[in-house]
């Protein structure tokens, strides 16, 4: 990430999950939806924005995230309403994206 200090989080998705059964016998995947459902998850306590609404402005997945995968997840805010984020896999990138986060940070 290009940000001087990006937020860090990790999250292990679960080796049974169940929406790997369907993707794909012999060779499970975290489907796209989820692997992006979890990244949103895993940073809105970062951004101190509460439940607020986000809005998905890009998202690319660069390569399969598999059941059991530990994802590391960077992320920061470029301006008051913009986040980035890029997440890992063993160095190994398999989404990007950015959003937009409708409320804007709670003052510490």
């Amino acid at each position: 990430m290009s940000a001087a200090h990006p937020s860090v989080v990790e999250r292990v998705l679960q080796p049974d999950h169940p929406a790997s059964r369907g993707h794909f016998a012999g060779n499970p995947i975290i489907p796209g939806a989820v692997l992006l459902s979890e990244t949103i998850t895993a940073i809105e306590p970062g951004l101190d924005a509460g439940r607020v609404p986000f809005l998905i402005t890009s998202a690319k997945f660069l390569h399969p995230a598999r059941p059991g995968d530990r994802v590391v997840i960077e992320f920061y805010r470029t301006h008051r309403a913009e986040v980035r984020f890029a997440c890992t896999v063993d160095g190994r990138a398999v989404l990007t994206g950015q959003m937009s986060c409708l409320a804007s940070p709670t003052a510490p």
